[in-house]
């Protein structure tokens, strides 16, 4: 099961999507006072049953730990890292890493359509596919396989994190040998079917 992202209405929708590295589990304390701010905020967390000797508990956990996604508002940035648990602002040489939008929107979507996720090791090579049908329609991502079942691999380079889920292997398709690959992600050889294992 899911919990739905952490998606505010703020009325600073504008700019990309770049990330806040916060102390270890202070995600959601950062999030919940960010969004009360009137920043944009996503959050995207996963339930997992946590089992004791004497009981069992459902979770909500990030699907990136110490990592929260805030669009625009740069220009408010001090508000952002001084907020309780807010480490630093994760950045690509001198500029704020811009993370893409499709990146955001593939997560997103997957936790939309309600769809068996989990955190997975990140990812740089393999077979890279898009699915075709389904309400993962047109996300691109790797394609594994764990014993008898495939997963589809969706990561976010810049923090260099990735989720699974778990996909029929009939509903992707490979893409095109030739065409651009993300930042850090390497194909396999043209022509030659590639799916990792995990």
């Amino acid at each position: 099961m899911l919990n739905g992202p952490n998606l505010s209405d703020a009325p600073m929708s504008h700019g990309g999507w770049w990330a806040l590295y916060t102390r270890h589990q202070h995600e959601k304390a950062v999030s919940d006072v960010l969004s009360m701010k009137g920043f944009e905020v996503f959050l995207p967390v996963y339930e997992s049953v946590r089992r004791w000797r004497d009981r069992k508990k459902l979770l909500s956990l990030p699907l990136f730990p110490c990592y929260v996604f805030v669009r625009g508002g740069l220009d408010r940035k001090l508000q952002i890292v001084s907020t309780p648990g807010v480490h630093m602002v994760l950045r690509r040489g001198e500029e704020i890493a811009i993370v893409p939008d499709m990146e955001i929107e593939a997560i997103r979507r997957t936790l939309e359509g309600k769809l068996n996720v989990e955190p997975h090791p990140f990812l740089r090579c393999g077979e890279r596919v898009r699915v075709k049908r389904g309400a993962l329609e047109g996300v691109e991502g790797i394609l594994v396989r764990k014993k008898n079942r495939f997963r589809l691999v969706i990561s976010v380079q810049m923090v260099a994190q990735s989720v699974a889920v778990e996909m029929d292997g009939m509903d992707v398709e490979p893409l095109p040998a030739g065409l651009p690959e993300p930042d850090g992600v390497q194909s396999a050889a043209p022509g030659v079917p590639q799916v990792a294992t995990a």
